[in-house]
């Protein structure tokens, strides 16, 4: 179980992914050492990472959420050749086993990147019903956390460590100052491996761009302050009270989607809110501590909001890929 040290340290994480364990002990009042064995503690029984990620939009790219059906025999094959491609995230085996749903980011413009994908898949998979939904704009997620696990801080806490790298719950906005960058190979690189461990040492980063240390401090502040990279960190939402894990397909008329996708990212139940192309046009992420909080919630939570017209609900079975790269275990965090 999480105690308030786990819960704050989390949610500090969530703030600022890179902060040292010098600052995070002054934040959370406690000494470096006890964040040092709390974050290891973390990453050992609750698989806790921290992870660099481009924003899609910024960085010049589009993301589609995939509905792949393939009989009960090759399902599971399906997902895992999914989960080892890099431009896919979030795999999930959801339904009766059959159903899998990941995320595909291509590049922008490349709007059939999701039929190229299915070509690519090898001929044994056989599916048999596939549906794409363009992502076109996240109300909660992403930037913005779930709520259970960014809940502990203070405001004044939330402030030593630089504020949230969001602008609150109800839908994540660029401010208008930030346009689109243009990146480099060695870009490209610095965010594959923060993508893999969002807090490498800048030794580590610089051996991976091939850049000095300084000029990898000085490349991450500028992609930082100009929001074409942000950190996020995945941990085991049983250990938050997710123990029930359902998408949720919904349909909303356009003219009411806006105002219901506000209110549903306030809802405690919900970890992602976005508005996506096809016959639904609202998904989200349900995380519940057992069956009957997720009836509950569906019946008193979602059945009182009157704009939603049908709702598909999708149990997910397994999470195969999270947002991060798959990589082995690495050494011990050294950011003190």
């Amino acid at each position: 179980m999480l105690d308030e040290l786990d819960r704050a340290l989390i949610h500090a994480l969530h703030i600022d992914g890179r902060a040292s364990f010098t600052h995070l002990a002054t934040v959370l009042a406690v000494s470096p050492q006890t964040v040092s064995r709390r974050y290891d503690r973390l990453r050992d029984q609750a698989a806790l990472r921290v992870v660099g990620l481009p924003d899609p939009q910024l960085t010049g790219h589009e993301q589609w959420l995939l509905r792949l059906t393939a009989a009960p025999e090759t399902a599971l094959d399906l997902a895992h050749a999914l989960v080892r491609r890099a431009d896919t995230s979030w795999v999930y085996l959801t339904g009766g086993g059959t159903e899998i749903v990941a995320v595909l980011e291509t590049p922008l413009g490349t709007a059939h990147g999701h039929s190229l994908l299915l070509h690519e898949l090898p001929p044994s998979v056989g599916l048999t019903a596939v549906s794409a939904h363009h992502l076109l704009h996240t109300y909660l997620g992403w930037r913005t956390p779930w709520r259970m696990s960014a809940n502990t801080l203070t405001p004044r806490q939330q402030r030593m460590l630089g504020g949230r790298t969001f602008t609150g719950y109800g839908g994540t906005r660029h401010p208008d100052h930030h346009r689109q960058v243009q990146l480099s190979p060695a870009d490209h690189a610095l965010m594959d491996a923060l993508r893999r461990d969002g807090r490498a040492a800048v030794a580590e980063l610089a051996a991976d761009t091939g850049w000095s240390p300084a000029t990898v401090s000085r490349r991450l502040d500028h992609l930082r302050a100009c929001a074409a990279i942000f950190f996020d960190i995945e941990i085991d939402p049983v250990l938050l009270g997710g123990s029930v894990k359902v998408l949720l397909w919904m349909a909303v008329a356009p003219a009411h989607l806006d105002e219901v996708a506000e209110s549903l990212s306030r809802h405690d139940e919900l970890a992602f809110v976005a508005h996506t192309t096809g016959p639904t046009n609202l998904v989200a992420h349900a995380l519940c501590p057992d069956s009957a909080a997720l009836y509950h919630y569906l019946t008193h939570g979602l059945g009182a909001v009157k704009a939603i017209s049908t709702l598909e609900t999708a149990p997910v079975l397994r999470t195969l890929k999270a947002v991060g790269t798959i990589a082995p275990p690495g050494p011990p965090d050294r950011r003190g």
